[in-house]
This record gives C-alpha cells, structure tokens and sequence, in this order.
C-alpha cells in the first residue's frame, strides 16, 4: 500500500512539472524564436516601403519566388537549374573540400599536440595562413588548376584546415598528464595511447574544430561561386543581383542560412553519438 501511495505521489509530482514546464518550453522553443523572425521580417517590410523601386515587400518576394519554392529540381537547359540542383552543387563541393581538410588538420593536430618540436615547426605557418582572407587563395588555385571546380574545393580545403588542425591540437596537449603516466607505467603502445586515451579526451576539442571550420567552409564556398561562376547558390546569387531579382537573393539568403544550420546540427548530432555527450548549441 505504502508503494502504491509513493507512486501516485511521484505521479503527480511528474504531471505537475510536465503542465509547469510546457509554458516555459513553449515560450523558449517557439514563441520566442517566431519574434526574432518576425522582427526581422517587420525590418525588411519598412526598408522595402522605402526602396519600392528595387527591394520587395515579404509577400512580393514569396509570389515571385514560388516556382522556386514548388520546383526546386526543375531542368529546363543546361543553364537554367532549380535552386535544389544549385544547393547540392554547392553542397558537393563544400563536403569533398571540407572532407579533404578533416583528414590532413586532424593528424597534424595530433603531431602538433603530441610533439614539442613539431608545434615549433608548423605554428608560425599557421600563424601566417590563418588569417590570410579565403578570396586571397583562389587566384592561387585558379593557376594551378585552371579549372573553377578544383580551385574552389582547394579554397575549400585550405580554409577549412585550421580551426580543426588548432581545435585538434589543444585537445590532444590539454590531456591529463596522469593518465599518460599511468599508460607509460603499463607499459601500452603509443598507438595504444592515442587511441585509449588521447583520442577520446580530445574528441569534443576535435568536433568544435569541425564545426567551426564547417561553417567557414559554407561561408567561403558562396563567395567562391560568385567569382567563378557555374553552377552553385553562390553564383545563383550574383546572377539574380546582375537581373536586379532581389526576391530570388532573398530567398537564396534563407536556403544558405538555414542550410547552414542544419550543417552545424548534423555535426553536433554526430558528436553526440560519437562521445555521448550532450553539445553545445554555440560554436566558440
């Protein structure tokens, strides 16, 4: 009887905190957010009452961009693509890119976190990579390909090296100095090491890194695009600014950003399954 009591009791306790903390979930998940967007979107109807002679209003720039809403994967030529065709275009290119840099910056910031002298030896040529603007590469590219698809991926790649390869290495060099005592003690491999013991206390070090360079990967790639050109959302961009479409810009603007985010969700839903942690909805 006692427990029967105790479980009605806990019950009830749970239903009240369950009708408590929908209110506030509500508040926190939708209506919140929905003000933020509905901010910006009051923003953008004023400036466009101003500038009637270029900038449409929300509702002119939603009836003109319906066949692109309804029809993201039409084909009608060669040149004239739906904007679903030019995101997985430009999609493409960000994960070979992205891809190609994860597996050059993620060694390289095991060496430089492991080894002394090698943190000497690449830290200047990342101090003085780093900040170089992405732009600034791909004339560079463009004369060793000759081509605008590998030049972009290489921009891609570079650009994307050096938040993981930094990320990589204070992960791997913030390890507890006792645990690498204790393994040299039991007598394990260094192979052994970095993967019983490296590897796992640096994996939120190493997805933050990725994260971050994910997202300057989707920054870079748009700009890329609107320089060389073909097709991508970047270039999508550029061309409906040529025609003066500012509703298509508008809308290419909200594929990128929201694009972006799910980016970002994807790697932090990776994460989680990978170390079992719980990630941070911020990137530093």
């Amino acid at each position: 009887m006692l427990l029967m009591n105790l479980a009605v009791a806990f019950a009830a306790i749970a239903q009240s905190t369950w009708k408590n903390s929908k209110p506030i979930l509500l508040r926190d998940t939708v209506l919140l957010p929905a003000l933020g967007f509905l901010g910006i979107i009051a923003l953008w109807w004023i400036i466009a009452l101003f500038r009637r002679d270029l900038m449409p209003t929300p509702p002119e720039a939603f009836v003109n961009n319906l066949d692109f809403i309804l029809h993201p994967f039409y084909q009608r030529g060669p040149g004239d693509l739906g904007i679903g065709w030019l995101l997985l275009a430009s999609l493409r290119r960000v994960i070979i890119g992205f891809s190609l840099g994860a597996l050059v910056a993620i060694p390289l910031g095991f060496l430089i976190g492991m080894s002394r002298s090698v943190m000497l030896a690449f830290n200047p040529m990342i101090q003085i990579f780093k900040p170089v603007s992405p732009l600034a590469w791909l004339p560079i590219a463009l004369a060793i390909f000759n081509l605008a698809e590998p030049s972009a991926i290489f921009v891609i790649f570079i650009t994307s090296l050096w938040p993981t390869i930094i990320n990589t290495a204070l992960g791997v060099s913030s390890v507890s100095k006792d645990y690498l005592d204790v393994a040299q003690v039991l007598e394990m491999p260094k192979w052994r090491q970095i993967y019983k013991i490296i590897l796992p206390a640096s994996l939120p070090y190493i997805f933050t890194g990725l994260r971050i360079s994910l997202g300057i990967a989707w920054l870079v790639i748009v700009a890329v695009e609107m320089l060389t050109g073909g097709v991508g959302i970047g270039f999508f961009v550029w061309d409906e600014w040529s025609r003066l479409n500012l509703s298509s810009v508008f809308l290419a603007v909200l594929v990128i950003g929201v694009t972006g985010l799910l980016l970002d969700v994807a790697i932090a839903q990776l994460q989680a399954l990978v170390t079992h942690r719980r990630p941070s909805t911020v990137n530093s």
